[in-house]
């Protein structure tokens, strides 16, 4: 796996280059700036970005704003967000085209090696990985709002599972059911949700974005 690193600590970004390379991973670009970032997904096309959401110059959003411009200039490219603090108003701006392979972790993580390089395997393959602070955050805000009140509570545990990048072999594990069960949960989610087969979305990623809707302020970046 060809990876690009975008984080302005040294000791963080060299710490993180060494992780991945004792997991087989190539790293390609080691950066600081939000600049430098694009420059090297442009030029190095790289497998998976991990990026830190604060970088130079102001340390707000730069992070996560170039990581959003690389996936407007090639849709689908794999990004794994890395946050010191869950910054859940930035959870729906990362997942906001709905194209997978987008992933957003506490750095804490980092330190469970096996947990995160499970995560740099699905956002690399297309999938989606939260943290699960931020869906269980998400859950909590869920208790306060009616917009999936369609969906019954195994429906929304399953949705929640869903978030936090679980496959379906996962969820069925997690939740101690056969995975034909959690099929015909997610069909069912599917169809209250409005997301019909022949929708040429990734219909996983789709829900997960309803569910944040249902969760998450509808606020904007900070300018």
């Amino acid at each position: 796996m060809r990876v690009v690193i975008a984080e302005d600590l040294l000791l963080l970004r060299e710490g993180l280059k060494r992780l991945l390379t004792d997991l087989d991973c190539t790293v390609v670009g080691a950066v600081e700036r939000p600049e430098e970032l694009l420059d090297a997904l442009d030029r190095e096309r790289p497998d998976l970005a991990v990026v830190d959401i604060r970088l130079p110059p102001t340390y707000r959003d730069e992070g996560l704003r170039a990581a959003i411009e690389a996936r407007r200039r090639r849709p689908g490219a794999p990004v794994l967000i890395l946050s010191q603090y869950i910054e859940q108003a930035y959870v729906r701006e990362l997942l906001a085209d709905a194209e997978g392979g987008v992933g957003y972790l506490l750095k804490d993580r980092v330190s469970d090696v096996t947990e995160f390089l499970a995560a740099l395997r699905t956002v690399a393959s297309g999938g989606t990985v939260l943290d699960p602070e931020v869906i269980r955050g998400l859950v909590n805000r869920l208790g306060q709002t009616d917009a999936l009140a369609d969906l019954t509570p195994r429906e929304r545990e399953v949705l929640g599972l869903m978030a936090g990048g679980l496959s379906n072999a996962a969820i069925a594990s997690d939740l101690v059911i056969t995975e034909r069960a959690v099929n015909k949960y997610i069909n069912r989610i599917f169809s209250k949700l409005g997301l019909p087969p022949d929708d040429s979305a990734n219909r996983r990623v789709l829900a997960v974005l309803r569910y944040l809707d249902g969760a998450l302020p509808r606020a904007g970046l900070p300018g």
